[in-house]
């Protein structure tokens, strides 16, 4: 656990102790949650997405009512990533040249067209504090030649967008490479001596399998300038943020604990909690007693268990609530145990506890 590091995020809307957990408001916002609960929870920083806000409601509309932040109403950092994998994931939507991707909306078909120049500007114009360059995201499995394409295209492309790139966001570059050991250390090589501002690691979580994903991360973080932040896209379960935390990474965001949370998973300190089970009907213990959200600070798994089954909206709100405080509390954990020293004891401690298939008692 040598490679792990405290360190200081210092943004113009405040500072961002790491490592950290960013929430993931696509649009601006957690689903159900309002600004004002994800600062209770703990949360320091938040992330948004370019794409979404590109077509609704458009980054004219967001940037003329005062800038991403005051439009969300969120007054700590924001984190905007570029939309790069929501746009590769548009398929046979989406057509790539040597000068960006053109792009149907999902929302009503019309055309959009992004540049590694348009994609800085856009989030400079939100006023974001960081902000990431436009880049290719292979899917998997994908062959080392096409890897290989990719990763030189998106170089090309993030010197370009450092070139335009006017501030005052922070700029990210991203590596990627796929599952291959000497792409992702060439990628590493490439923007380390770009001047970003920060790196991020993409193309994870994309369907590879565990040990592909952790060894793109072992490879990877401990390549990348020790002074700069290092960000994992997209990951994920507590046991792999530990893992990704011990090879030197900082920062972190996952759909996970808010996706879990609205089909009615819950993370709690015993590990996973399935609250539609027959099982929760009459529990009138919290979810997690050693949490302090508002639904555990109040309410039974029977109460949550009764609301979810019902359908009532309330359940999925809670359940959020519950995951989110459930990451930020795990996060201001693995920080202190990094001063103290005791980061392998909490390794092996969470190495199994969250798996989909296991539940508490």
């Amino acid at each position: 656990m040598g490679a792990a590091r405290r360190g200081r995020l210092t943004t113009a809307h405040g500072v961002v102790e790491t490592p950290a957990f960013m929430p993931v408001g696509t649009l601006g916002a957690v689903k159900g949650v309002t600004p004002q609960a994800l600062e209770e929870a703990g949360a320091s920083i938040l992330l948004a997405n370019l794409y979404h806000l590109s077509l609704r409601p458009g980054i004219d509309v967001v940037e003329r009512l005062g800038g991403l932040h005051r439009f969300a109403g969120w007054e700590r950092p924001i984190l905007t990533d570029s939309g790069g994998f929501q746009v590769w994931s548009l398929g046979g939507l989406r057509a790539i040249d040597e000068d960006g991707v053109t792009f149907k909306s999902h929302l009503d078909g019309s055309p959009a067209r992004f540049t590694p120049e348009s994609v800085v500007a856009m989030q400079e114009r939100m006023g974001v504090d960081v902000a990431m360059v436009l880049d290719e995201c292979p899917p998997w499995p994908v062959t080392r030649e096409a890897a290989a394409a990719s990763w030189e295209r998106t170089r090309r492309w993030a010197l370009r967008a450092r070139e335009a790139s006017r501030g005052p966001s922070a700029l990210f570059g991203i590596v990627q490479g796929s599952g291959f050991e000497d792409l992702r250390l060439q990628a590493a090589a490439d923007l380390a001596g770009a001047g970003f501002d920060g790196h991020a690691i993409g193309g994870v979580s994309v369907g590879e399998p565990a040990e592909i994903r952790r060894a793109a991360v072992e490879w990877t973080a401990p390549a990348l300038p020790a002074d700069r932040p290092r960000y994992l896209m997209g990951v994920g379960y507590p046991a792999d943020i530990l893992h990704a935390v011990a090879c030197g990474v900082d920062l972190f965001d996952c759909v996970l604990p808010a996706r879990n949370a609205r089909h009615g998973v819950l993370f709690t300190r015993d590990g996973v909690l399935k609250i539609r089970n027959a099982r929760y009907k009459d529990d009138p213990r919290p979810p997690d007693p050693a949490c302090s959200c508002p639904l555990c600070s109040r309410l039974s798994r029977a109460f949550l268990h009764h609301l979810e089954r019902s359908g009532e909206l309330t359940a999925k709100v809670l359940a959020t609530l519950h995951n989110l405080r459930f990451y930020l509390d795990f996060m201001a954990e693995v920080r202190q145990s990094i001063m103290l020293d005791t980061l392998t004891d909490l390794a092996a401690r969470h190495a199994t506890r969250f798996t989909p298939q296991e539940e508490p008692s």
